[in-house]
């Protein structure tokens, strides 16, 4: 009886999840307007979903119970009561190697096909390991943080008193992906060990001007602030709400020279003198591919003529965004996608369309390590 209800829930809420609304802006809402449900709920409602989530559009001919358990077969290590309860025959494989549970799947059901997994394998960037990469999105990533010198005693301690476990590698912290760090958010920001790798490629100098054209939050202004504080940053987006958290986020932080500007990149921009700036972060509008793995709802919301659409989005950002850098200065173009038509296909278009050359470039194989995936390109203006 309890496992059925579980499992009533589970197809209650898939039933009325709307398609186009992130899991992690819906389940909350969902738990407000089902206040009977206690911890131990939510949790194992969380867990099913995100594993159903996981299994994409593969096996879309089974009805959604049996999709269910095969989610739950897959992404699981431990033995699982509710899959013993529907299906034992699965419960008693739980702890088999991640091939040969492949292998007994394709055997009950001979449609099934690991690669449809993640449907959109044939844009994957040179460079990843197909099969790695598709078994790494059956996998929560773990939690990253991010603090500096001044906090980083304070966050050590809380995290020790808190009987938190995490690995510690510079000022990038590891964490269970499931680590709630109540009243504590004084003391760190979350970003991804990725997103916080990128900074190896800004190599600010001293009291430069430095643009973040789509700065979204903030993210990789602080990293800059952090390399070098006495660089000037112009941080700008074209959503005005994003703009005020990211005021409040870099005065937390202890940012003072800055300055933040609505622009819209897409439109013709006359915002400032040509060549103004010693550096500019394009951490650029994408497909969002490379964090999945977090999300693995857009396996079924994402569709594949979006590839091209946020490739023409990010060629239009560079081409404007270009004339304002001076020359012999950087251009960071960063994505967290793992298509290649955002990543080594962009820089490809940049170097045939615009003044710049190729420093280097680098897929971040977060994929590798329970973290998101990403692409950085260090360009230089000819």
């Amino acid at each position: 009886m309890i496992f059925e209800n579980r499992l009533r829930i589970f197809n209650a809420f898939i039933a009325e999840f709307p398609k186009d609304r992130p899991v992690t802006k819906y389940l909350p809402e969902y738990f407000r307007r089902n206040k009977q449900m206690g911890s131990r709920d939510r949790r194992n409602l969380s867990n099913a979903i995100y594993s159903y989530f996981r299994l994409g559009n593969c096996l879309e001919e089974l009805k959604i119970d049996e999709r269910l358990f095969v989610a739950l077969f897959l992404t699981t290590q431990n033995t699982d009561d509710f899959l013993t309860y529907f299906r034992p025959d699965l419960a008693e494989r739980i702890n088999l190697p991640f091939p040969d549970k492949v292998e007994f799947l394709q055997k009950i059901y001979p449609s099934f096909n690991f690669q449809a997994l993640f449907p959109f394998h044939s844009h994957l960037s040179a460079g990843i390991a197909h099969d790695a990469f598709i078994a790494a999105q059956l996998v929560q990533p773990d939690l990253f943080i991010r603090t500096n010198k001044e906090r980083a005693i304070n966050l050590e301690h809380y995290l020790n008193e808190s009987q938190i476990s995490f690995e510690k590698n510079g000022n990038c912290y590891r964490l269970p992906n499931a680590t709630k760090l109540n009243n504590a958010d004084y003391l760190y920001d979350v970003q991804d060990q990725s997103s916080q790798y990128t900074a190896n490629y800004f190599q600010p100098k001293p009291n430069e001007q430095w643009w973040d054209c789509c700065a979204a939050s903030g993210g990789k202004s602080l990293l800059l602030h952090e390399l070098e504080p006495t660089v000037t940053i112009l941080a700008s987006d074209n959503r005005a709400s994003i703009l005020q958290n990211l005021e409040i986020r870099f005065q937390q932080a202890g940012i003072r020279n800055f300055r933040r500007r609505e622009i819209d990149l897409l439109a013709e921009i006359n915002a400032f003198e040509k060549e103004s700036f010693d550096g500019i972060i394009l951490d650029a509008p994408c497909s969002g591919s490379g964090t999945w793995a977090r999300t693995p709802e857009m396996l079924i919301q994402f569709k594949e003529d979006k590839i091209a659409y946020f490739m023409n989005l990010q060629r239009t950002i560079a081409e404007n965004a270009i004339q304002f850098l001076k020359v012999g200065q950087p251009l960071i173009y960063i994505t967290c996608s793992v298509f290649k038509e955002e990543n080594e296909e962009a820089i490809a278009y940049f170097l045939a369309n615009l003044p710049v050359k190729l420093e280097k470039m680098e897929l971040i194989k977060g994929y590798e390590q329970k973290a998101d995936t990403m692409f950085v390109a260090r360009l230089i203006k000819l």
